[in-house]
């Protein structure tokens, strides 16, 4: 590794290059922010070396761009683009995004607002299931996501007018954009081309040609590994076959990655978690601020005390056998088959035989009952420092704080309740005093409470 070869006192610069290019995929001469690239630009070497034997990934970096091209070994039904109020794209935002991504790579320089949603409405229209209408407030505000998704990247610049303006009456309003052509090109660069696939996996790691007893390397083993372990919040040992767990046991595997990223490997007998004390490779950090994750990390600790309590002996379950079959079957038969040519696309997938059954580990199950009462128990203490929106919602408060936990994969969803996964004890015995604010602050209009969690 050239990390080795990085003297003690750049070694944190290199490691805040690592987190960053780990985190954001692609950099701009804005995006994150303008400090991002000079950055990564000083350390494009040793980081294209080093992300490629540790991960696979390959580094290209440019003046203006540099491009993280990572490699997925499975399907993760929650990434994927959200808009800037955290909301995640449904199926109409991205097929707006793609077809303002081939817009925009067909213009000059610049482009109107209008003149995007009329290249995209028209492309749309040959698109079975897809419309956008901009008479429609609901069509305007997801091409507008879908439009701010690109401008926070830099692939497009507000040069003048207002997106808010075309938004709220699309005959008034309107919006110039400069438009940054490598940034554009740069954005969507999929391994192959889905006219070649038959199925989603195509874009995974093993491809949608299944060799059955095709033996991997050790070397490639051990970069799976390492990817999950930066691309989830928690690796559990369950979820890996005989020769993942091997890797994942041997300190070796994690000790490039806590030497690149100066992340911390968290082991115990269930898996390995990275513990990012920074702050900054993380795109959701827990414990947080505000409502939400407040209200997750009350919720962990009852959970917690729940699973463990003197007597108690809570139903166990297993997880879910297969979490990605419903999302892959989903994209699968969205697929276009008239689209796709087979020449290029290879052979069907066979169907591989299934492995031997093996005992499945269990969790404690939490029923929804207990959940829904320990929620208007948490909302009864502490609902005066809860955020308005939220005081009045307790239904829709639980099912966002159990999202948190669910993509921090400290619970699983099962019917019925939630499974208690192993790494939800890191939060036990969570402690919360609420913290009066100055009565004089209140006076200026300010909350007068606020919830402090340890």
């Amino acid at each position: 590794m050239r990390a080795r070869r990085i003297s003690p006192l750049d070694r944190d610069s290199y490691q805040r290059a690592a987190r960053l290019i780990l985190s954001h995929h692609l950099v701009t001469t804005r995006y994150p922010d303008r400090a991002a690239l000079p950055l990564l630009r000083r350390w494009a070497t040793e980081l294209r070396e080093d992300l490629l034997e540790l991960f696979g990934y390959r580094l290209e970096v440019t003046e203006t761009t540099a491009r993280l091209f990572t490699v997925a070994d499975r399907l993760d039904p929650g990434g994927g683009a959200r808009s800037v109020t955290d909301r995640p794209f449904d199926r109409r935002r991205y097929a707006y995004l793609a077809l303002a991504l081939a817009a925009l790579g067909r213009a000059g320089g610049q482009i109107t607002l209008s003149e995007l949603a009329e290249q995209v409405a028209s492309e749309a229209g040959q698109v079975p299931g897809v419309e956008l209408a901009p008479e429609r407030a609901t069509d305007r505000d997801a091409f507008v996501d879908a439009v701010a998704w690109l401008a926070a990247r830099g692939a497009i610049a507000l040069a003048d007018g207002d997106a808010g303006g075309w938004v709220s009456d699309p005959d008034r309003g309107e919006a110039l954009y400069d438009i940054d052509r490598p940034v554009v090109a740069a954005l969507f660069r999929p391994p192959r081309a889905l006219q070649h696939l038959h199925s989603v996996r195509g874009l995974l790691a093993a491809g949608d040609r299944r060799d059955g007893g095709r033996s991997v390397g050790t070397a490639e083993v051990a970069r799976r590994v390492r990817r999950a372990l930066v691309q989830r919040p928690v690796v559990y040992a369950e979820e890996l076959d005989d020769e993942e767990r091997l890797q994942l046991a041997l300190p070796r595997t994690t000790a490039g990655i806590e030497l690149l990223t100066g992340l911390v490997a968290e082991r115990r007998a269930e898996g390995v978690a990275l513990v990012d004390s920074s702050g900054r490779m993380s795109d959701l950090r827990f414990p947080g601020v505000g409502t939400v994750p407040q209200v997750a990390l009350l919720l962990a600790g009852e959970i917690c005390a729940r699973v463990s309590e003197p007597g108690s002996e809570p139903v166990r379950w297993p997880r879910p056998a297969d979490p990605e079959a419903e999302l892959e079957a989903g994209l699968d038969a969205a697929i276009p088959a008239a689209g796709v040519f087979a020449s290029l696309a290879g052979d069907a997938a066979p169907a591989e035989a299934p492995p031997a059954p093996q005992p499945a580990p269990t969790h404690p199950l939490v029923e929804d009952s207990w959940l829904a009462e320990t929620a208007a128990k948490l909302a009864d203490e502490f609902g005066r420092t809860f955020a308005a929106q939220w005081q009045a919602d307790p239904a829709g408060l639980l099912e966002a704080a159990l999202t948190v936990l669910e993509r921090q994969r400290l619970v699983a969803r099962v019917p019925g309740g939630v499974l208690a996964l192993p790494a939800l004890a890191r939060f036990r015995g969570v402690v919360v005093t609420v913290r009066e604010r100055d009565p004089r602050l209140a006076l200026a209009g300010e909350d007068s409470n606020e919830a402090e969690m340890s």
